[in-house]
């Protein structure tokens, strides 16, 4: 299975320190790469078909501090699809006026949901496919721009239909939110003041974030497994659909 990191924050935050940690793993993640920065309306969007431990791109990320209110990244272990560029997540739709992006940790067998033009998959990936009949049926249910609680009602519904076909962990944002759903491993950190020392767990790192932040900042992390050692993840429950913004969950 591919790996997941997501990042919500109520001020714009690098995420060099998390990547890092989320890069060790491509030795078996070895499929591509991708990670996208919101920046208000806008978005960098960073794509590679090589392992996030060979590509020159994701040593360039890990050395540059785009800072960002929600970041979501991916590396891939296929399981549908050919190790290509189209087949890299995370994948990025237009919808109402706005950037989406998707990245996807699992398995969907048999899903082949009718599609209309608006939005098609450009690879042969199960991820992208649910991702364009997400972005469908959002725009379906809803006439006019929601609100991010509408939104997360529609997509309670919507997300379960697709679990049944195998596995489903998701990180999707529009750059207002990040919503997380769960079905198999998925886990949620949640730094605020009083910050401390983070030291990851799988390389020689630490930093002390007391250094680095203000007690009014709030940033939220989520991950397939933890990516730091001592530090309080929690797992989310199989099912679970998550809702972060301003770096913390919403009812």
């Amino acid at each position: 299975m591919c790996q997941l990191l997501g990042m919500n924050a109520n001020v714009p935050t690098d995420v060099m320190f998390s990547f890092a940690g989320l890069a060790q793993r491509a030795v078996e993640h070895r499929d591509g790469f991708g990670i996208a920065f919101f920046e208000g309306r806008g978005l960098r969007h960073f794509v590679d078909a090589a392992s996030a431990r060979e590509s020159r791109l994701a040593e360039w990320i890990q050395r540059y501090p785009i800072r960002s209110e929600v970041v979501i990244a991916h590396i891939r272990k296929a399981t549908q699809g050919r190790v290509t560029l189209e087949n890299t997540h995370p994948f990025q739709r237009e919808l109402w006026g706005r950037y989406w992006v998707a990245a996807h940790n699992g398995d969907l067998k048999d899903f082949h949901p009718c599609l209309h033009a608006a939005f098609r998959p450009v690879g042969d990936t199960d991820s992208e496919r649910l991702f364009c009949w997400l972005m469908q049926e959002l725009a379906k249910a809803h006439c006019q721009v929601p609100t991010i609680a509408e939104l997360s009602l529609t997509l309670g519904e919507l997300l379960p239909q697709a679990a049944r076909h195998g596995t489903l962990n998701l990180l999707l944002s529009n750059g207002e939110a990040l919503w997380a759903f769960c079905t198999t491993d998925l886990y949620l950190l949640e730094r605020r003041h009083p910050f401390g020392a983070a030291h990851l767990a799988d390389a020689d790192l630490s930093v002390d974030f007391s250094t680095q932040t203000q007690p009014s900042d709030r940033v939220a992390l989520l991950a397939t497994q933890p990516l730091t050692v001592g530090e309080p993840w929690q797992r989310l429950a199989p099912g679970e659909l998550l809702v972060l913004q301003g770096g913390q969950r919403l009812a």
